[in-house]
């Protein structure tokens, strides 16, 4: 198991992990993780530095154990019911040089068995962005609609997450983008396939994906007047 690409065998240990989420389990299989997992989670991420660059400068490629592109595989059970104590899935984000943490808007890889996609965008907005996004999508309607309906963003990803119920305060309820106004997320999700991780060609692939949303994530940057 010398590979330091993604393997089967990074995707069996996340399915024994789902099947063993504990501690003593994870201690005893620590070293698996380490050569199956997280080393070529690292060199992923350290291999698309350049790349990403070419799409857009400001969005960062850290390949750190700590503090990067790589999230933590360690849970937050402090406030939920669930308890167990790690994820059970790779979530690697590529995010806004200005970005502080997973609510900035990024360019996203999730690895987990029979769940693997990738996302564009912003999840979770505060207040004030969620606000700015919406009013960009009331002045420039027009641009809007282009960039969700560019042939290469729509055969490849699909705009998801959740959104309100009723109109938020200050939006005309008939307006002809108000399925859009109502999202509380601006994300864009495109499903892979476990093969397509395992794949030699799987950066190209990711590559080829975040370039099809390059105007999409442009049209969110420009609305919270940063750079891309």
């Amino acid at each position: 198991m010398a590979n330091r690409d993604f393997s089967p065998h990074s995707i069996k240990f996340l399915r024994e992990l789902a099947r063993n989420n504990n501690r003593d389990w994870f201690e005893a299989n620590k070293a698996v993780y380490e050569e199956t997992v997280r080393t070529p989670a690292l060199q992923f991420i350290a291999e698309m530095a350049d790349e990403l660059a070419q799409i857009s400068p400001h969005f960062l490629a850290l390949p750190r154990k700590v503090g990067g592109s790589l999230m933590r595989i360690y849970r937050d059970v402090r406030f939920g019911n669930d308890k167990r104590p790690y994820k059970t899935n790779v979530g690697i984000q590529f995010r806004h040089e200005q970005g502080k943490d997973v609510h900035a808007p990024g360019f996203y890889v999730h690895i987990e068995p029979d769940n693997c996609f990738l996302g564009v965008g912003i999840w979770r907005p505060d207040t004030t962005a969620l606000g700015k996004i919406r009013d960009r999508i009331c002045e420039r309607s027009d641009q809007w609609r282009s960039v969700t309906n560019e042939k290469a963003f729509k055969r490849h990803f699909q705009i998801s997450g959740e959104s309100l119920i009723r109109p938020p305060y200050g939006y005309a309820k008939d307006h002809p983008l108000i399925d859009d106004i109502k999202r509380k997320d601006f994300i864009a999700i495109s499903t892979l396939a476990d093969d397509n991780v395992v794949s030699a060609n799987f950066k190209k692939q990711v590559l080829t994906r975040f370039q099809a949303a390059t105007d999409y994530m442009a049209f969110l940057c420009k609305a919270l007047e940063l750079r891309y």
